[in-house]
């Protein structure tokens, strides 16, 4: 079964509210999908009416989830965007099958993922991504009383470290490896910003009892079943903590496999759009941290000016124009300040695995000369995550350009692509079977 729309916006985090929100509120025919079972994306990850009163971004989500419930736009959950088989046109798959939707405009708001890189031990169970633990807290994991070590780069150490403290966590440390100058200069920018200030020194607050290690960095995890410990390096002295979690990611990577497919400009790893959050192609938008990693703020202003372009009222998209200009600056202090170190690259043993979906090594890739040739000889970026989790490591630590985009862009059931290979041959067949009827021909 298909449908059309004047709208289709993919991703149901805070831009693709938005911008569903605004758009649909014009009157226009709006449809928002979105993979998981409800809004929210990874920010208001499981907020509901009746989960929102202790979360610090409970009331933009109550408004735009107000917004949008009475906005009269059609939103799909469980549906996951595996491609783009005509202009116009995408195909998903959901629980209930194939399906397809054909739009007038797109925006897309795909949001990010964690960059993890590999290092000795980052394959032990206990080992996660920091916004990967938090996930599995909220789904029901009790870390209460465990010993954990929050690791990495990137704002999102303090708060998840914050929310596991209140989760009833012993927070152990939390790891920035970011040097203390490159943070001061941050720290700087974001004067601009107070409310990330004071944000950021709440979630400091409620961790105190966590040492703050700047400079430092995770060399691996110890253990035999599960990680045991820690070990942490600052270039010159190198400590162990004991743990049983270690929550470890460098910074977000955006979701890039649509844009891509559909022929989005990429500019600096990110798709490059203009001032309307208009992509190099015509009538599709992109907003949130496909165009930099800023969070919630960042996103709900792009998702409105998306959404306002997308119905045709370029003047309240442009009003938003200072805002824009205002996070997407903080977007790139936050880039800036959190890139990795070079060090990180040295820390894969030669027996380190860096595909965890088909097991292949360092020692597997360090002698290769391009993503091409490592997948070619290896499998590399072949699994069922199709390199969303090696590519960014790849990139960072053999310079290889990991960028692909081909349909399907996630792991799809065979009888999807099976009814989606059906439905485009039967004009051929067709035409083959019933040719066309000449001057004589009855026509049929």
């Amino acid at each position: 079964m298909s449908s059309s729309f004047d709208v289709v916006v993919v991703g149901a985090g805070p831009g693709g509210i938005a911008a569903a929100t605004v758009a649909a509120e014009t009157g226009k025919r709006v449809c928002l999908l979105d993979a998981n079972p409800s809004i929210g994306g990874q920010i208001w990850r499981g907020l509901s009416s009746k989960t929102t009163r202790d979360n610090r971004h409970a009331g933009q989500f109550a408004i735009w989830s107000a917004r949008l419930a009475n906005s009269g736009c059609t939103v799909r959950y469980g549906v996951e965007v595996i491609d783009a088989p005509a202009p116009g046109r995408l195909r998903s798959e959901s629980a209930d099958g194939g399906d397809e939707v054909a739009f007038e405009h797109l925006i897309l708001a795909t949001g990010a993922r964690e960059r993890f890189l590999p290092f000795p031990g980052w394959t032990l169970p206990g080992v996660t991504g920091v916004g990967g633990l938090q996930a599995l807290v909220k789904s029901g994991l009790d870390i209460a009383d465990k010993r954990i070590v929050v690791a990495g780069s990137g704002p999102l150490l303090l708060a998840a470290a914050a929310a596991l403290k209140d989760a009833g966590a012993s927070v152990e440390a939390i790891v920035e490896q970011t040097p203390l100058a490159a943070l001061v200069r941050f720290s700087l920018a974001a004067l601009a910003h107070p409310y990330k200030l004071i944000e950021g020194a709440d979630y400091r607050r409620r961790t105190l009892s966590a040492s703050y290690r700047i400079g430092w960095w995770v060399t691996r995890a110890n253990g035999q079943d599960r990680v045991e410990s820690v070990t942490l390096i600052n270039g010159r002295k190198e400590q162990t903590l004991a743990c049983d979690w270690l929550a470890c990611a460098y910074h977000l990577v955006p979701n890039l496999e649509l844009p891509r497919l559909l022929g989005c400009s990429i500019r600096a790893g990110y798709v490059a759009v203009d001032f309307l959050q208009q992509s190099s192609v015509p009538g599709l938008w992109c907003v949130g941290e496909l165009t930099g990693i800023g969070g919630m703020e960042k996103a709900l202003v792009d998702g409105q000016i998306a959404g306002f372009a997308a119905a045709g009222n370029l003047a309240q998209a442009r009003a938003l124009a200072r805002q824009r200009r205002k996070w997407a600056s903080f977007a790139a202090s936050l880039d800036r300040a959190f890139t990795p170190r070079p060090e990180l690259r040295a820390l894969p043993s030669a027996e380190t695995i860096v595909c965890r979906c088909e097991d292949v090594t360092h020692r597997d890739l360090a002698t290769r000369r391009n993503w091409r040739e490592a997948k070619l000889h290896s499998r590399c970026g072949m699994g069922s995550c199709q390199g969303r989790i090696c590519g960014a490591a790849a990139e960072f630590l053999y310079g290889w350009d990991a960028a692909s985009a081909r349909p399907p862009i996630f792991p799809a059931k065979i009888s999807t692509l099976q009814a989606a290979t059906r439905s485009a041959a039967v004009p051929v067949q067709q035409a083959k079977l019933h040719p066309e009827p000449d001057a004589t021909s009855s026509g049929i």
